[in-house]
């Protein structure tokens, strides 16, 4: 209170705070407040054009020979000998397995004894024959027997060709335990090893034949309508995949594969060079124009938005949220053929950092119409 009735008592600290006090609040009833910033946002777009493209499905398979054989003996034995390894190139008449030819061998000589005696009975029964005939001429036996000798010759004599044919197909049991080929190729896989005990017709050895190779894939069930009538197929191999060989769709698997639910293609590489090898990596491309013009646009551009496909659509200065209809893929673009108008302009990049009527800023020049990569 005495400093109050007597001012020159007061401090000059106490005196300056209360103008500071004063001060501020003349400052803050003259501010106005600051007006906020409408963000606007830069984003890459591309203006569309129109135009006939060319879809692609591509799939991965490997190289196969268009005929690969599993060959087996046509008789049953014990595998005595192996002449050749996976990987080995064999020509036509090459031995490449031998069986324990022994107990064949026992058979044909048996069946090669018993022409031997059939043969005899036979040169028998004509040397009697003979004598009875003259015996006839002269009225010694009565024609009765004469024909009972007759009868008896021709017996001998078809025993004879039965015993022969017999042989011949002994012969032929002792030929087969020499396992040789019949086409020239390259050995790709060995199923039997010496000293195995095989059955007649059991694969012991498997020949890619040599000639044509082809690429195998799979198809999935909702392209193997659209891919059937395709007849621009490009073949690529890993090993190489600059070099575009021609292809040719050779058959098309009316069942799905019980695994993986595709459908087996078979695509044969037409003159296939010689680096194109079997077992390699090869990748099947199926080209087709589209029947109507598209607009293509990179995968960027799309926005999955409560289970629809989207872009943003730039107009005047603000995007909008239009839903589209996808025509396929060309390339690395996805084909847009509905929604979307010639002329128009998207957004490329950043779809899903925007919200419908924001402001934005185009970056950079548009594209030509139709290329579908954003600058």
């Amino acid at each position: 209170m005495d400093a109050l009735k007597n001012p020159s008592r007061i401090s000059p600290r106490n005196r300056t705070l209360p103008l500071l006090i004063a001060l501020l609040t003349v400052i803050g009833g003259c501010s106005k407040p600051v007006p906020k910033m409408e963000e606007i946002r830069p984003v890459r777009a591309i203006k569309l054009g129109a135009q006939q493209a060319e879809t692609v499905a591509e799939f991965s398979g490997d190289v196969r020979a268009r005929v690969e054989s599993r060959l087996g003996f046509r008789v049953g034995g014990k595998i005595a000998a192996r002449k050749v390894d996976v990987g080995s190139l064999v020509t036509r008449g090459q031995v490449l397995m031998q069986l324990d030819p022994q107990d064949l061998q026992l058979v044909q000589a048996q069946a090669r004894a018993a022409l031997q005696s059939v043969q005899s009975n036979r040169d028998l029964a004509r040397a009697e024959l003979s004598r009875y005939q003259e015996l006839r001429s002269k009225n010694f036996v009565s024609p009765a027997l004469l024909d009972a000798k007759q009868a008896a010759f021709k017996t001998a004599e078809s025993n004879v060709a039965q015993a022969r044919a017999a042989l011949q197909g002994q012969s032929n049991q002792a030929g087969y335990a020499a396992l040789v080929s019949d086409v020239d190729g390259v050995v790709t896989a060995v199923d039997a090893e010496l000293g195995q005990v095989v059955a007649a017709g059991t694969p012991v050895l498997r020949i890619a034949q040599a000639g044509e190779k082809e690429v195998v894939v799979g198809i999935p069930e909702d392209k193997v309508a659209n891919l059937r009538d395709i007849t621009d197929v490009r073949v690529r191999i890993w090993a190489n995949p600059q070099a575009v060989l021609p292809g040719k769709l050779r058959e098309l698997s009316p069942v799905a594969d019980p695994v993986t639910r595709t459908y087996a293609a078979k695509i044969t590489i037409l003159n296939a060079p010689a680096e194109v090898k079997l077992g390699m990596t090869a990748y099947v491309s199926f080209v087709a124009k589209t029947p109507d013009p598209m607009f293509a646009v990179p995968l960027t551009a799309l926005l999955q938005d409560q289970a629809a496909t989207s872009v943003w659509l730039v107009e005047n200065g603000a995007v909008r949220l239009v839903p589209v209809q996808i025509g396929g893929t060309a390339g690395d673009d996805v084909l847009l053929a509905g929604g979307v108008e010639a002329g128009q302009t998207i957004v490329t990049a950043g779809v899903n950092l925007l919200k419908a009527g924001q402001k934005v800023k185009i970056l950079g020049a548009s594209v030509a119409a139709g290329t579908g990569a954003g600058q």
